[in-house]
Parts: C-alpha cells; structure tokens; sequence
C-alpha cells in the first residue's frame, strides 16, 4: 500500500510524535510510506531523524508576524492542501483537525477532543470528524466520547511506545531530585493545578521542572497568570522549553517522579514513557487515563490530591508495574493493526462504490 500520514508540524508535539512512530513501524512493515507536514518557524526537517526508508515531504510554512490563531489555521490548510498529492496514495491518513482538513477524503485518528473557543478552529474541530470516511481512537474513552457526540464509530488502536528507549536512558544526579511534567505550560496541561500541588508538597529538597511547550496556539495569558501565580505563592519552577530529543529519555528516568495532571489526553504518551523509565506516575483521575494506566499509576483530582499522591510515589516506588504495562505497548502492533484497518476500510469502500 502507498501510505500518507499527514500532520500539522514538524515540533515535537504528542500528535506527532506517535505520526513518525507509526510511519516508521509500518514501513518495517514493508509498506510504502510518506509523512507530509508543515514546517515552521523555518524548520527544514523534524524534530528527530526520521527512518529513511520514510519518505518526508516537508511544506514550507513561513511565520506571518501579527497573524491571529485563526488565520493561522486557515493559512495552514490552505497551504498543505494546495501541496499535497492525494491521487499518489491508497491511503490518507490525518492525525490532526488541520491536516484533515487539507484533504477531501481521509481516514483520521481523533487523539482527543477539545471545546475550542476561537470559530476557525471549532469549524476545524468539527469537519475533522464529520468529514473522514473512517476513524481511530487511541483509546476506548475517547471512541465513546466521538460516538456519543456524533454517532461515529471508531476503531480503538492504541499507542505504542519506544520502550527500549526509555527503560535503558542513564539517570543523571546533576539536577538533585524533581518532579517532572512534559508539555509546556498551558491550559489543557493542567499547568495552574501542577503549579498548586508543588506548593503544596513544600518539600525544599524536591524541584519542580516542566519540558516540552511547542505549541500552535497562544498561552501567553495563561503563561502570564501562571507565572503571577508562582510569584505568589513563593515557588520558582525550573522551566526547560523544548528539549532535545535525545536528552529527554535520561531527564525522564532521572526524575523522582512524573507528574500527568492533563485535562484533556487521549491516551497519555509522555507518562507511559515515564512508567518505561521506571519513574511513578500521578496523573489526573480522567476516564481514559484510568482505563490506560490503572494498576500502574497513582491518581488525582484537585491540587491537594496531586501533593499528597506525588509525596507517596516518591517514597520507595516499585517501577515493576509501570514497566510491564509500557511494554505491553509496541509500535509494531499499533502498526500492523493499522495495515489491517486500512485494509478493511479500502475494501469496505470499493464494495461501496
């Protein structure tokens, strides 16, 4: 089969980072495989080396100064819409609302749902999901909320995960002991409730640090009262930014815990890599995270459960549960159930037409 996985950016973002797993996992299958993306902010590849027998078609996407979210977004279909080539694949297969949206007709992996506020991008929001002719969650949670909402049924693929990567990273005594989030700092991160759980822990020895925040959005006022937040209650976060792609295995196994207070997440990648790591997962208490992480993670709601759960993981963790759950995930069996939907779905569709 000549695959197309299609996302919105080069960064590394969870979203894409499971698009150059997936590819990767598929042609080691022996398919044909090219990832089409947007790269911005000037990026003339991804975040990562990318297996070569991937093709890469990388589309030039300039930063246009003064221009809101929603023109960006618009400006972000219309520019991967005008370059891609669908009538060169058997299968097109988008992983965000932007990319879904550049394509006529695709099959299209709901990672999450989101109650976006800004109109192009609730507009994005919805024809992603309408539109496909054929739909994959990563989770069951998630595949019940797309079937109560609008009728669809999606088929349940979860992720993989590199576990090797993560289970052998060396852990590093340089920064002492800390807790640590990956994803940035924004709302549906659940940066504010992090922020008053760590306050809450009052624990001078243990710091708090945050990696990761490539984002397409602005969170520069959520950002701003966060950091109003911090000033006030007294505490002085160590904020990474993005980091490299091969320093965040030993910065995730190094941690003495990983704090998951997401909001929103379809399956919650960066904490079963964590597990991998053998570092102890809180994270929050959402359905689909009890339906992927539970007996191998702590669980909370409120900041004050988050402080008191964090101070337990710390305390003698097993990392055994944790690492027998994170390899039960590999990337070669999201990928051959993939092949076998895509598959299914192509035959489905010919004996319609």
């Amino acid at each position: 089969m000549r695959i197309a996985l299609l996302s919105y950016s080069t960064k590394p973002r969870g979203g894409v980072v499971h698009t150059l797993a997936l590819a990767e996992a598929l042609a080691a299958l022996g398919e044909d495989v090219t990832v089409w993306t947007l790269a911005r902010g000037g990026d003339e590849g991804f975040f990562r080396p990318v297996d070569p027998r991937v093709r890469l078609s990388i589309v030039p996407f300039p930063d246009a100064p003064g221009e809101s979210v929603g023109e960006r977004i618009l400006r972000s279909i219309a520019v991967l819409r005008s370059a891609f080539t669908p009538e060169a694949y058997d299968v097109v297969h988008a992983q965000d609302c932007i990319s879904a949206n550049a394509v006529d007709r695709c099959v299209r992996t709901v990672h999450h749902l989101d109650a976006f506020t800004t109109p192009e991008l609730a507009a994005c929001h919805e024809r992603a999901i309408v539109r496909p002719y054929a739909h994959i969650c990563v989770s069951a949670a998630v595949a019940a909320e797309v079937r109560t909402g609008w009728g669809i049924d999606a088929t349940v693929i979860p992720n993989g995960v590199d576990y090797v990567r993560f289970a052998t990273a060396r852990r590093s005594l340089s920064r002492g002991r800390y807790v640590l989030a990956v994803g940035g700092i924004e709302p549906r991160k659940g940066s504010l409730d992090l922020l008053e759980a760590y306050a809450l822990l009052a624990d001078p020895d243990v710091r708090l640090v945050i990696a990761g925040g490539e984002t397409l959005f602005d969170y520069r006022e959520y950002r701003a009262r966060w950091e109003k937040r911090a000033a006030e209650l007294g505490v002085t976060p160590d904020v990474l930014g993005p980091v490299a792609h091969d320093e965040l295995p030993s910065l995730m196994a190094s941690a003495a815990a990983f704090a998951f207070p997401s909001t929103k997440e379809g399956f919650g990648l960066a904490a079963m890599e964590a597990l991998a790591a053998g570092v102890p997962v809180v994270t929050r208490d959402l359905p689909v995270l009890r339906e992927v992480f539970d007996g191998a993670a702590r669980f909370a709601s409120d900041p004050a459960g988050f402080a008191r759960e964090l101070r337990a993981a710390m305390v003698g963790p097993d990392p055994e549960p944790g690492r027998a759950l994170a390899r039960r995930y590999t990337w070669t069996a999201a990928a051959e159930r993939h092949r076998a939907f895509y598959r299914s779905v192509s035959v489905s569709r010919t004996s319609r037409d």
